[in-house]
């Protein structure tokens, strides 16, 4: 007879999602960690473990490394549970996946930050050129009052350049995400589950699994601390208040016929200064932290990845607080034209790059809440 459909082994695509699998088998038979986050219960529910289940489970994993330190079968023993790592090299590999187009992945994989850096600087370059070519007044002289930023490029032209790179980067997560929902197996009708989308918005808002169970995440000396979670928030809101604050200013432009730059104390200007203050502390944690991790949790190879959006955010949040604060004297053009390039070569990259994690994760959280919810209610 043959083995039970549930109980035969799955041929997988990659030797990392082999891996995967065998340490959910070994993990499955001891449930030792099943209380300090989500993955356990998830992996609980489940005896075998397709692609799209494995891929699930690791953008489930905040990597805390609090299982790493807690197993008993964690290097040296010979059976080398090492989870967060592993786990680490899935969620990596997922990204480039499911990205969309597929054939852009492999090159910002391996030159991230050059990538990013190269589109910033060849944008930068051709506004700074082509202003300074025509009228190098514009560049070089001081600009103030309404509209002044305007005289560097129209806003109709700004308008098409970044609304376009905004709109690519758009579509290409939506075909992304399409993926990854495609390949995990849930149905669409997930995604109007009003608890289960409350239930990821309030677990991923205050990033409960990114605590190790309550005592926050291990370093090389394995004293845990929250340091990290810290960061992420910084990152985090620091990003959707630039978000709502670029928003903000298009309905002031559009609705009130207000153009920039606005006062200081006005609203899109203080949620602008708030988030740039929170992308520039977060990202510069984030990558102290990562300095100070065990290398035993990290896919190192991948490290780049994490560094290039870790920069761009950086980039972002720092160029637009010196254009806030120099934007009535003679670098307000060339500040300008730097902090335009950096924010398309943002939009243009982060399809590509670890800002994806933050999408997949979200979207874990949401099955992971329907499945507790099931569970629960069997039994």
């Amino acid at each position: 007879m043959s083995e039970p459909q549930t109980l035969a082994r799955i041929a997988h695509a990659s030797a990392s999602l082999e891996e995967a699998e065998r340490l959910m088998t070994v993990c499955n038979s001891c449930r030792y960690c099943e209380g300090l986050c989500a993955v356990f219960p998830a992996m609980e529910m489940r005896r075998s473990f397709s692609d799209g289940d494995l891929n699930y489970l690791g953008n489930l994993c905040h990597s805390c490394g609090a299982c790493y330190v807690d197993c008993q079968f964690s290097p040296p023993h010979e059976f080398s549970v090492n989870v967060p790592m592993t786990l680490a090299v899935v969620r990596a590999e997922s990204y480039q996946a499911y990205a969309w187009p597929r054939a852009f992945a492999p090159l910002f994989e391996r030159n991230g930050l050059a990538v990013s850096l190269l589109v910033a600087l060849s944008v930068t370059i051709f506004l700074a050129g082509f202003v300074g070519w025509h009228d190098p007044s514009v560049l070089w002289n001081s600009h103030s009052g309404p509209g002044a930023f305007y005289r560097l490029m129209p806003h109709n032209v700004m308008v098409a350049v970044f609304g376009a790179a905004f709109l690519y980067a758009i579509v290409a997560s939506l075909m992304a995400v399409r993926n990854f929902w495609t390949d995990i197996d849930e149905p669409a009708s997930t995604l109007v589950r009003g608890q289960s989308l409350w239930q990821a918005i309030k677990d991923a808002s205050s990033l409960r699994y990114l605590d190790g169970g309550g005592v926050g995440c291990y370093g090389k000396d394995e004293k845990p601390t929250d340091n990290r979670r810290l960061y992420h928030h910084f990152t985090f809101y620091g990003f959707l208040l630039c978000f709502a604050s670029t928003s903000l200013a298009t309905l002031y432009h559009y609705l009130l016929g207000l153009e920039a730059p606005y006062p200081w104390y006005d609203l899109p200007v203080v949620l602008g200064t708030l988030g740039g203050v929170g992308l520039v502390i977060g990202p510069i944690g984030l990558f102290v932290s990562k300095q100070t991790r065990d290398p035993a949790l990290q896919d190192e190879a991948r490290k780049g990845m994490d560094i290039a959006f870790l920069a761009m955010l950086f980039l972002t949040g720092l160029t637009g607080l010196l254009l806030l604060i120099l934007r009535a004297t003679p670098a307000m053009g060339l500040l300008l034209a730097v902090h335009l390039g950096v924010v398309f070569g943002l939009f243009i990259t982060l399809p590509y790059s670890k800002f994806m994690h933050g999408i997949y994760r979200f979207l874990a959280l949401v099955r992971y809440a329907k499945e507790r919810r099931s569970h629960d209610d069997l039994g």
